[in-house]
């Protein structure tokens, strides 16, 4: 009895280590690539679950995890597109597409990080050199270009690592901005010159014009006081012409004439409330008491 307890152990243990080497299994968050000889196969293993191979060296099964990953770059120095130096940390998410490439290529993730950063180095050189430092900085948050800057980092990035070494790029993105003291003087000493420049344009702007507006309101005033007098002396040549007729016809008549205005300066003195003193005999008072006897000429 004890030695089939002994021999049952045996065979437990036995069948264990072949099991071990003939099987593996894969998890939900793995994806699993057989070699056979050393060359990979030509479909990873997606599936979760227990798989059967080829004991080593035969065949050999590298475990990958499917999940995204995040490598922090290191922080670089590079150039604005105005030549302001810059510092920029930026950041990777990113997961392995191919397996069978990325085997090859890298290997591990150190590795795959490895070249990561170096492929984000020349990513964020081009990238950054594009934009001006007032479209990563900016008091007016609608011409920071951040967003824009990243998805073209992100575009940079993914041809590279894909074709190279089957790692899809989900996204990078900026973690922080840094610019030393001096260079940080030099910038906002930009800033204020160019802040200035624009100061100046607007005001030569304005008074050109304000002086535009003047000129043109002068002419105006020129053009409608000239027509204005010539409208005056047309209505004054037109007056001058009646009072012409009339005279003429006064002059045939001076007593009617002299009725006439007597009538009229009357009219005007009683045409407000007002109290005069004046002698009878005085006119026009005198044509309230009787009026002349007045004969036309024919």
């Amino acid at each position: 009895m004890k030695n089939f307890s002994v021999l049952l152990f045996v065979t437990l243990i036995v069948a264990s280590l072949v099991l071990y080497l003939v099987s593996f299994q894969v998890r939900e968050t793995e994806v699993a690539i057989v070699t056979t000889w050393g060359k990979p196969a030509a479909e990873p293993i997606t599936e979760p679950g227990w798989k059967f191979k080829w004991p080593v060296p035969v065949q050999k099964v590298y475990k990958f995890d499917s999940r995204p990953r995040i490598y922090a770059g290191v922080q670089e120095e590079t150039s604005t597109r105005g030549g302001e130096p810059i510092i920029v940390d930026s950041y990777i998410l990113w997961r392995i597409d191919d397996c069978s490439k990325f085997l090859v290529a890298a290997g591990t993730y150190e590795k795959a990080q490895q070249l990561l950063s170096t492929e984000l180095r020349n990513a964020q050189n081009a990238v950054v050199g594009q934009f001006y430092f007032s479209e990563f900085i900016n008091s007016d948050a609608d011409k920071i270009k951040l967003d824009e800057i990243e998805k073209q980092m992100t575009a940079a990035l993914s041809n590279a690592a894909t074709q190279s070494y089957g790692i899809k790029i989900e996204s990078v993105g900026i973690r922080k901005l840094k610019v030393d003291e001096k260079a940080t003087e030099n910038v906002f000493a930009r800033m204020r010159e160019d802040r200035n420049r624009k100061k100046e344009a607007i005001l030569k702007e304005g008074q050109a014009q304000a002086t535009k507006i003047v000129t043109e309101a002068d002419s105006m005033r020129k053009e409608l006081l000239a027509a204005a007098d010539a409208r005056a002396k047309a209505i004054r040549g037109q007056g001058d012409a009646e009072a012409a007729r009339y005279y003429k016809l006064l002059e045939a008549d001076p007593d009617f004439a002299i009725f006439l205005r007597d009538l009229e300066a009357l009219k005007n003195i009683l045409s407000q409330r007002s109290t005069l003193v004046l002698d009878q005999q005085a006119d026009p008072i005198m044509l309230l008491k009787q009026a002349p006897n007045l004969v036309p000429n024919k």
